[in-house]
């Protein structure tokens, strides 16, 4: 039409028209609805674009070409199949003869049942009685594999030995149902069958399920007793005073077993069996759960209480020190045991025995009590409403703490007297299936017997009055009410998340794809040190846990005798690591995949262990796709910001001391103190540390101090354990003077930069510093001498609280302002998948903060365009600018020292800024640690 009008030169503005309509449909075509108007079809549905059919689920992609429906495959429901060995699965008659349909006609002919294709085709639709005899051939040693979506991680996919059972559904064994994240209450699962010889090798060398007992994300057991079989375990290995049998002496375990088999015996006896040599305090249950064990693996790892971490533990030794095979036999093994033992316990849970502390109910009188005080200080002044709020949820988030504690303290003191045989009766079911880690936790315990403590409104902030009712005393309507709201969201969540968790696992893949085991060295000679994790003072993760399975970069050394603890290029295993540990070497130069130097993929040196295996790992193993599955693969569990446990608020209780942890000598390490008029020693700058050594000068704790806080040690002094070390407000920032002097105001003008808040119920006013358009004024406090000389000036951010007034004369180590923090909403820093994603795409955090980039000193300019002027100044004169935006809080004063790459106002760090100042190392060491904590 286009063409036919300009031959007939109409008029511009039709050809323009004509032009647009053209264009536009050309753009609906290949994308509809990305420019314009989306076109709709006769049925008022969106036609479907070019780009439609290719993009998303239902597109050409992922639909028909990456996924397509395949031959010899079935799907039906799982159900639970406990007879089954570790590499079984129980695969119904009527989908084995549909999947094993080539083979069975091969078969038919080859026995000279039938002499054609089409007979046997015949006798297999007949159901004659031959075809099932040549199918129990056909099947027997041939592996089928199991998957079961979404297929999160490689462990979604694995092989089985099928056998053939009646009925319809397929039979899966319990103890790979971790690994598949499967459960019983309807799932279905996907059978395929590996046709040619190199497919059928291939799943019983790979792919089978016994091969596959460790995770490949962390090197630990995947395949653990979960459940009942763990409280079998339990029940079994636990000891019971004054019971048949106690303190008989065995002269092996298989007379312990025949004795308990005759009832002369109780299961829970304490008694003394002669095991390899030695007499042995044990018990009945501990001997029959010790006959399953390999000869490898000794006796003293089941010698013991076995909760699901014990059980644990002993799968990874056992994996380490008898191999995979014997490894499966005993997890079948145990398998069998827990059951049993789980039924013959018969445990049953009444409400008896959620037992109520007898104290909850004079402590929360008490903190009621607390509470109103609280209140008392707010209406006298002492407080602002913001810190009332925060010290009342403060108290009751105590308290909760207090009251499950000492829940916890009653059922542990009444199950030890039960042990010990003082007092009759049976062990509280409940508390077994908490403590072996069976079923429910602390948290859930709490809200059952405990209280359930604090809840989170709509808006993320917390209700001031917690839950004080637990499920057993049952809630009022109020209170159901207030909790069904953290419920609902807590489902709403976890449907988001799952979506979200799935792409973020396409993108990692997408990256990491080609990320491939290449050559077996490629002769670096960087690397990275590492040293155990702190934060805060506690150790996070320790040396041995991040150096376990990689390569060493040089021979590390032992200080005391000088023995080489692992050759340079050696793998560091188990055994080294306690040797490292033991030495008390603090830090190890590791190869690291950061600083390999393979042309493409990696080399076999610096990635180090193949986690699944705990050996080399081999060349052509796709490195990059099994991290991109294991980070994804949690995903789905990480939170995107939901309060736990139905809906009750998970607030960290702020911390105010700090304790010391081991014995040990004070050092101050970059801190400025000085002496306050009270004799307290007060911190004076920002990033000081407090370290403890040990008598050889070695460090065994770090502390870093913040400003303002309060030191209850000085340097040089010997601390014990759980001494105080210093102490702080936790919910202002302050501003103290480091001279003294009389207070003079600049700029604080009434109605312009400052207002006066008074407070109704108090009686109070306080003075406020507000944000204002007007750059000249800068409201600050100065502190002048006996001459009028100003010694020191403080510039006042938006939001600070001045605690002086004009002419006040003030000491060192005296409150200027207070600047209170945040009413404590949930933290909500971006956590989880959001965060994960963040660091992934090294996105800019909303709320960044500057940071210094050379060492200096710092100095503040005017305004400029509305920004604060921060310079920093080095020793060789050179100097920085930086602007802050106003109102927002500096992290530092004039005259502070910085170092690179500190902020200088609160916020995240950006990844640029990082890469910028810090370089590369200090950047993938951060991407690495951020990453890492999101799972911790």
């Amino acid at each position: 039409r286009l063409k036919r009008l300009q031959e007939l030169r109409a008029p511009q503005i039709i050809i323009r028209n004509e032009k647009r309509m053209l264009q536009e449909a050309v753009a609906a075509l290949f994308d509809n609805g990305r420019r314009g108007r989306t076109l709709r079809g006769t049925n008022k549905r969106p036609l479907k674009s070019l780009s439609d059919m290719l993009k998303g689920k239902q597109g050409r992609f992922r639909q028909n070409l990456l996924g397509k429906r395949v031959d010899y495959s079935g799907r039906s429901v799982i159900v639970v199949g406990p007879h089954l060995k570790f590499y079984q699965c129980g695969l119904p008659k009527k989908m084995a003869v549909e999947l094993f349909k080539p083979f069975i006609f091969n078969r038919l002919e080859e026995k000279g049942y039938a002499t054609t294709i089409k007979t046997a085709k015949k006798m297999v639709e007949q159901e004659r009685a031959e075809v099932w005899e040549v199918l129990e051939e056909v099947v027997k040693g041939h592996p089928i594999f199991l998957n079961r979506a979404p297929t999160l991680h490689r462990l979604g996919f694995q092989a089985f030995e099928p056998i053939l059972i009646e009925g319809k559904a397929i039979q899966v064994h319990p103890l790979v149902c971790t690994a598949f994240n499967a459960d019983f209450d309807g799932d279905q699962m996907a059978v395929h069958v590996p046709l040619s010889m190199e497919a059928r090798v291939e799943a019983k060398m790979l792919m089978l399920s016994s091969n596959n007992v460790l995770s490949p994300s962390n090197a630990k057991p995947i395949a653990v007793p979960s459940q009942d079989m763990v409280l079998g375990c339990y029940y079994m290995t636990k000891a019971r005073g004054g019971v048949q049998g106690e303190g008989k002496i065995f002269s092996c375990p298989k007379e312990v077993v025949s004795a308990y088999d005759a009832d002369e015996l109780d299961l829970q006896a304490q008694i003394l069996v002669r095991v390899k040599g030695e007499l042995v305090q044990t018990t009945t249950g501990r001997v029959i759960l010790g006959e399953v064990l390999p000869d490898e693996v000794e006796f003293s790892l089941v010698n013991q209480l076995m909760d699901k971490k014990a059980l644990s533990w002993l799968i990874g030794e056992s994996f380490l020190l008898a191999g995979s095979e014997k490894t499966v036999d005993l997890l079948d093994a145990v398998k069998s045991l827990g059951f049993k033992y789980a039924t013959e316990a018969g445990l049953t849970v009444s409400i008896e025995h959620m037992r109520i502390p007898k104290t909850k109910v004079p402590m929360v009188d008490k903190t009621h009590e607390e509470v109103l005080k609280v209140y008392q200080q707010y209406r006298d002044g002492l407080v602002t409403n913001g810190e009332r709020y925060n010290k009342v949820i403060d108290i009751w988030a105590h308290v909760t703490e207090k009251v499950s504690e000492e829940m916890f303290d009653e059922l542990a003191e009444e199950d030890k007297k039960i042990g010990d045989g003082e007092i009759q009766g049976d062990f509280n079911s409940i508390f077994i299936m908490a403590d072996s880690g069976a079923r429910g936790s602390v948290q859930q315990l709490r809200q059952l017997a405990g209280m359930r403590g604090l809840m989170a409104k709509p808006s993320g902030e917390i209700i001031e009055t917690p839950i004080t009712a637990n499920f057993r005393e049952g809630l009022s309507v109020l209170q159901y009410f207030i909790s069904t709201h953290g419920a609902r969201k807590g489902l709403a969540d976890t449907a988001l998340k799952t979506a979200n968790s799935g792409y973020l696992t396409r993108r990692l893949v997408d990256v990491a794809q080609d990320i491939i085991i290449q050559e077996e060295d490629c002769g670096t000679l960087k690397g990275v040190n590492i040293s155990s994790l702190v934060e805060a003072g506690e150790i996070i993760q320790p040396l041995g846990e991040r150096i376990l399975g990689r390569t060493a970069l040089e021979d590390v050394v032992d200080p005391f005798n000088g023995d080489v603890l692992v050759e340079a290029n050696g793998i560091i295993d188990e055994d080294i690591v306690k040797a490292i540990e033991n030495s008390g070497i603090a830090t190890v130069k590791i190869r690291s995949n950061l600083a390999c130097e393979s042309k493409q993929g990696l080399c076999v040196k610096c990635y180090g262990r193949n986690m699944a295996t705990l050996d080399w790992v081999e060349i052509g193993e796709p490195v990059g796709v099994i991290a991109a599955q294991s980070i994804g693969e949690p995903g789905t569990q990480l939170t995107m910001r939901t309060f736990h446990i139905g809906g009750t608020a998970s607030r960290v209780v702020e911390q105010t001391t700090l304790q010391a942890k081991k014995t040990g000598i004070v050092k101050y390490s970059g801190l400025r103190t000085i002496k306050n008029q009270r004799g307290e020693n007060i911190v004076m700058n920002r990033n000081g540390a407090i370290i403890i050594q040990d008598g050889g000068g070695r460090e065994i704790e770090r502390y870093a101090i913040v400003y303002a806080a309060n030191l209850k040690v000085n340097d040089g002094q010997d601390v014990q354990p759980g001494q105080t070390i210093v102490e702080w407000d936790p919910y202002t920032d302050s501003i103290l003077t480091e001279v003294e002097g009389t207070v003079a105001f600049g700029d604080v003008v009434e109605g312009v930069t400052m207002k006066e808040d008074f407070d109704e119920i108090t009686g109070l006013s306080t003075k406020i510093i507000v944000s204002h358009r007007d750059e000249k004024k800068q409201p600050r406090v100065s502190i002048k001498d006996p001459k009028g000389e100003t010694l020191r000036r403080y510039l006042l951010p938006a939001g600070a609280h001045i605690a002086v007034s004009e002419g006040d004369v003030l000491h060192a180590g005296d409150l200027v302002v207070k600047i209170p923090r945040e009413s404590a909403k949930t933290k909500d820093i971006t956590g989880g998948l959001p965060r994960v994603a963040e660091l992934f795409e090294a996105r800019k955090p909303h709320e960044q903060a500057t940071i210094s980039e050379i060492a200096g000193t710092v100095k503040f300019g005017g305004f400029v365009k509305g920004m604060r002027q921060v310079f920093v100044v080095n020793d060789s004169d050179e100097e920085r600018e930086y602007l802050i935006p106003r109102g927002k809080h500096i992290n530092v004063h004039e005259g502070d020292t910085v170092v690179p790459g500190e902020a200088l106002m609160d916020g995240a760090s950006n990844p640029h800024d990082i890469l910028r100042v810090l370089g590369e190392n200090e950047l993938q060491y951060y991407l690495v640690n951020e990453v890492q904590e999101v799972y911790r």
